[in-house]
């Protein structure tokens, strides 16, 4: 099994906050990221593809069309957005960072799997909400 990543980054504003709970129980649960006013991150992505290369190309993933695929779905829906409250695949989910890689992962496993040789698939997507927080959905994990 070969792992290939693709990186891409983004910059996006938003708030945590459960409407169910308290002001105060927001305020004391999610600290600095419940300010009303939002707050922002340079959220980086990485994006893994597992599967065997192609005897023709070597390639598990054609890595340029992959970054398109990101670019489309990803960067450009959610760079400089309010994530909350301008992107649609995340309506009516909090954007924490765990919330975010499997949101990123659901948004994006069909187009990668499509474009990617034979049995391959989108294995992971890390989303690193600052160096130190760093959430990955990999549902092939969980099976095991």
């Amino acid at each position: 099994m070969i792992f290939v990543t693709r990186k891409a980054h983004f910059n996006a504003a938003h708030r945590l906050h459960n409407p169910k709970k308290s002001e105060e129980w927001n305020r004391e649960t999610f600290g600095k990221c419940n300010y009303p006013n939002w707050h922002g991150h340079n959220y980086v992505i990485e994006v893994t593809v597992a599967g065997e290369a192609d005897p023709d190309t070597g390639f598990v993933i054609d890595l340029g069309k992959l970054k398109g695929i990101i670019r489309e779905k990803i960067t450009e829906p959610c760079d400089h957005r309010n994530l909350n409250l301008d992107v649609p695949f995340m309506e009516g989910i909090m954007p924490t960072t765990e919330n975010l890689a499997k949101a990123f992962y659901k948004e994006l496993k069909e187009e990668v799997e499509a474009i990617a040789y034979d049995d391959s698939v989108l294995y992971s997507v890390k989303v690193f909400e600052t160096e130190r927080n760093i959430a990955e959905y990999c549902p092939y994990r969980m099976k095991e």
